[in-house]
C-alpha cells in the first residue's frame, strides 16, 4: 500500500460505484472508449488481443527451447522461466505494460489505490501466471482456466495472478 492509501482500505471492500474502487471511472458502454484522463477495466476481448501479441512475441524463444530441449521436461521448466520473466520484466519496466498490453493501451495498476504496484505484486502477478507452465499439461490448463477466471469475477474482472497480486487491468483513454 502506498502512503497516499487511507489505512484499513480494502480495494475489495463494497465502493460507491457499483463495487469498484473510487479511482476507477465507470465501466463504458461495449466499444466506447474511456473519458480522456479516466480509467476503466479493460474488456476481456482486448486482454485477449494483448496476450495473443504477447504469444507472438515470445513464440521465437519458445521454438528455439524447444528444438534445444526436444520439449522435454527442461522445456517446461525453461519456458515457465521465459514466460515470467517477460511478463515481470516487462511490467516492471514498462510501467504496467508488455508489449500485447501498450498495442492495446491497456496497464497493470494496483487494486488499491490505481498506482503502479510494487515490484513484489508485479513478480507475484508474472509467477502465478507463467510458473504454473513448470507442471506439464496440468498446468496448462490451470493456465487456461487463470486467464478465463476474468470472465466470472466480478467486480474488478480479475484473474487469479491478479488477485495474487492485488492488481487490475484498466484501458486507458
Amino acid at each position: 500500500m502506498s502512503s497516499s492509501t487511507p489505512p484499513g482500505y480494502d480495494p475489495y471492500a463494497p465502493h460507491p460505484q457499483g463495487g469498484t474502487p473510487a479511482w476507477l471511472g465507470p465501466t463504458p458502454s461495449p466499444g466506447a472508449q474511456p473519458a480522456p484522463g479516466t480509467r476503466a477495466l479493460a474488456a476481456p476481448l482486448d486482454r485477449f488481443l494483448a496476450r495473443l501479441i504477447d504469444g507472438a512475441v515470445l513464440l521465437v524463444p519458445l521454438v528455439v527451447i524447444s528444438l534445444i530441449t526436444q520439449a522435454g521436461f527442461l522445456y517446461y521448466v525453461l519456458a515457465a522461466v521465459v514466460l515470467v520473466a517477460y511478463d515481470g520484466g516487462m511490467l516492471l519496466t514498462q510501467q504496467g505494460q508488455t508489449i500485447g498490453k501498450k498495442a492495446m493501451r491497456l496497464r497493470v495498476v494496483s487494486a488499491a489505490h490505481g498506482g503502479r504496484p510494487t515490484d513484489n505484486e508485479l513478480w507475484t502477478r508474472a509467477g502465478v501466471y507463467g510458473g504454473p507452465f513448470l507442471v506439464p499439461y496440468v498446468g496448462g490448463l490451470f493456465m487456461l482456466v487463470n486467464v478465463l477466471s476474468q470472465l466470472w469475477d466480478k467486480p474488478l474482472q480479475q484473474c487469479f495472478h491478479d488477485k495474487a497480486a492485488k492488481t487490475v487491468v484498466v484501458k486507458e483513454a
